[in-house]
């Protein structure tokens, strides 16, 4: 069963003069610890698909099945719940607070849950990704590729199933960036699925597989 998939779906936007078609009849299934590339020119509904996918973004047409479950009808505080069980997130520019430090910053998704284990699994998960020297250090105490991985770690407190990465080594140099996804793809072997929408051709290197988006559309 693919953790994650989309049947027939399509995304309009609608404004005074026209009708964006974001996403054109698009159907892609991940299934456990596959990694995909996200590819396309600059407005062919990439980040509007990781949107969709992410279940932060609804379908015009069609739907997202989530281990083979449709999501169309859940009500928003399900569609959060789901998110937050099954799917972590990875940006661009990183979105760390920057008075916290590494630590408080990976724990963030878990603070509602008082649970008393949030912690070591936020110092556990930043030695692996080898910051285990720097869980008292601020943002701006970090480089970019150390500031990446702690956001790496951040989307794995909650055991995600899916990791969904918008242009992960975009504000990187070609060396942290090989080291960024290195850790995807150990994260893979461990069978966590990832997609990551991007413009570096490197990324294709480490990935399973690479789709390709035209005008909203996989070609």
């Amino acid at each position: 069963m693919s953790v994650i998939e989309a049947r027939d779906v399509d995304k309009r936007y609608e404004t005074r003069s026209e009708v964006v078609e974001a996403l054109v009849d698009v159907n892609l299934a991940v299934e456990s610890g596959e990694f995909i590339a996200v590819m396309g020119p600059s407005g062919s509904g990439k980040s509007t698909l990781l949107n969709v996918l992410g279940l932060l973004d609804v379908p015009t047409e069609g739907d997202v099945y989530l281990d083979g479950e449709p999501t169309a009808d859940l009500s928003d505080r399900e569609r959060t719940r789901a998110r937050k069980r099954t799917i972590g997130f990875v940006f661009q520019n990183f979105y760390l607070i920057p008075t916290l430090t590494a630590q408080e910053n990976v724990e963030i998704p878990r603070l509602l849950d008082r649970d008393s284990g949030t912690s070591e699994r936020a110092a556990e998960l930043l030695r692996r990704v080898g910051l285990g020297d720097r869980l008292d250090h601020r943002p701006d105490e970090l480089s970019g590729g150390q500031r990446q991985r702690v956001a790496i770690a951040r989307s794995l407190v909650n055991d995600p199933r899916l990791v969904l990465a918008d242009e992960p080594t975009g504000n990187l140099d070609r060396e942290t960036g090989r080291s960024v996804l290195t850790q995807f793809t150990e994260i893979c072997e461990e069978g966590v699925s990832v997609i990551a929408v991007t413009h570096d051709d490197q990324v294709t290197e480490y990935t399973d597989r690479v789709v390709n988006l035209v005008d909203g559309r996989i070609v």
